[in-house]
């Protein structure tokens, strides 16, 4: 389709009340992105993009062109149904050819394909699409009436007959229209109905009258699943987890227990990956081939290279680029880190604000003390060096390539290549004097209860 002849209207209006929340719903976050944001993605087509909010919906706007800057954002000031919201968007639309894609901003879960599939079909045609699906149970939707194999109409669940309800093919919601037909049909829409709303639904059977016939392309029940609660929220979630897992199997990842790894819209995971229980991939995460990532970690805006090994109970934070057959260990945190290749940290440590250089060895219990309260600074460990257990590396400090740390240093200094660093209080000892102070205190005691 050529962008020129292309224009995509979001719905996105709606106050979903029944969210119980202060954000509007199409900010709610599914695999890490807002399913305005997988709606965005999802008809990325060129042309003219036009998004109907409702009043008071700065944040969505904002939202949404912080994403795609050249959309157009017009508001729906009294919402009196979805055929009203797209009338909002008419102004912005080019009328002459082409198609009008209409889809809504809370149906995260349509694939770009069957998008691209309905327009195409509406441009080769010049004919009204629809999208629809199998219902296992239909109540609530609206269905699509056939007769001789070609939609007549959609009716809404509220205005259906008993035998209307029986129907199982539901609509689903995206409509594309030719664009020459679409402002004269939306201008003969009515609100005769239970809603009192205009229907965009009711173009269908304005269509018939103006000579289009009505194509209904489907889709699986799980790819246009609407979200209207809490509830919808964690079916979509899950619906779209299922989706991602399966398709990073047959990419030839290895997940132990699928049902326990929860990904990221933008997750990008290598051949032969191994993912252990209950991993957490948040937005931002390149795991290249080779990589093991074992139970219980969590990882957010990283870039794990090929061979390395992380966890398990790791928490690798943004910023943190793990070099190739690195090994991070359990209860070990990075952020903003680069752990060089062949670099070890393998227990109890906090590396932040760092570069740990190839083949290093950091002991359990190290931290880097990278925040003053204002400021954060830069610790930087050279290649091959040994920093021994429990030792606190006080930023800004340099530990030059081979060097090694005594277990237990408070690090304050820079530190030459190859030298031998220890910054700790010198050990002393008293004779017997354990066995005194507890002879003393016992006297006390006896004293204190009288005996």
């Amino acid at each position: 389709m050529t962008s020129n002849a292309h224009s995509t209207v979001i719905l996105a209006a709606g106050k979903g009340t029944r969210m119980k929340s202060n954000l509007p719903k199409v900010l709610h976050e599914i695999a890490g992105r807002p399913m305005l944001g997988h709606v965005l993605a999802n008809t990325r087509f060129g042309g003219k993009t036009v998004l109907v909010v409702g009043p008071d919906m700065d944040d969505v706007a904002a939202y949404a062109r912080g994403v795609r800057q050249d959309l157009s954002v017009v508001v729906q000031l009294n919402q009196r149904g979805t055929g009203d919201a797209a009338r909002t968007a008419l102004p912005e639309i080019i009328h002459e050819d082409g198609v009008v894609l209409v889809v809504f901003g809370d149906t995260p879960l349509v694939r770009a394909e069957t998008l691209a599939d309905m327009a195409d079909t509406c441009r080769k045609s010049g004919n009204i699409v629809i999208l629809g699906f199998e219902a296992k149970d239909p109540a609530g939707y609206g269905r699509v009436v056939l007769k001789d194999g070609k939609v007549r109409r959609i009716v809404e669940h509220k205005d259906a007959t008993e035998a209307e309800r029986s129907i199982r093919l539901c609509f689903g919601g995206p409509m594309a229209v030719p664009a020459g037909h679409f402002g004269a049909l939306l201008g003969g829409l009515t609100n005769d109905n239970a809603q009192g709303e205009y229907y965009l639904t009711d173009l269908v059977a304005l269509g018939r009258g103006a000579g289009l016939d009505c194509i209904c392309v489907t889709c699986p029940e799980a790819d246009i699943q609407g979200v209207n609660s809490r509830a919808d929220l964690a079916a979509a979630e899950a619906s779209l987890q299922r989706r991602m897992r399966q398709a990073a199997m047959a990419e030839g990842v290895t997940f132990l227990d699928p049902d326990t790894v929860y990904l990221s819209f933008d997750t990008k995971l290598g051949r032969d990956v191994t993912v252990g229980q209950n991993v957490v991939f948040g937005p931002g995460c390149e795991i290249a081939d080779g990589v093991l990532i074992k139970a219980f970690s969590h990882l957010e805006g990283a870039r794990v290279s090929e061979g390395a090994q992380i966890g398990p109970f790791a928490r690798i934070r943004p910023g943190s680029e793990i070099g190739r057959k690195a090994r991070i260990g359990n209860f070990v945190e990075t952020k903003k880190a680069k752990i060089e290749e062949g670099a070890k940290v393998n227990h109890l440590s906090y590396i932040g604000d760092a570069r740990v250089g190839a083949g290093a060895n950091i002991g359990a219990g190290t931290i880097t003390c990278n925040y003053d309260g204002y400021n954060k600074f830069f610790t930087d460990i050279g290649a091959g060096a040994f920093v021994g257990s429990n030792s606190s590396l006080v930023a800004p400090v340099k530990i030059g390539d081979g060097a090694y740390l005594g277990s237990g240093s408070v690090v304050t200094k820079d530190v030459s290549a190859d030298a031998l660093a220890v910054a700790r209080g010198r050990q002393m000892e008293k004779p017997g004097w354990a066995k005194a102070f507890r002879a003393q205190n016992e006297d006390i005691k006896k004293q204190s209860s009288g005996e």
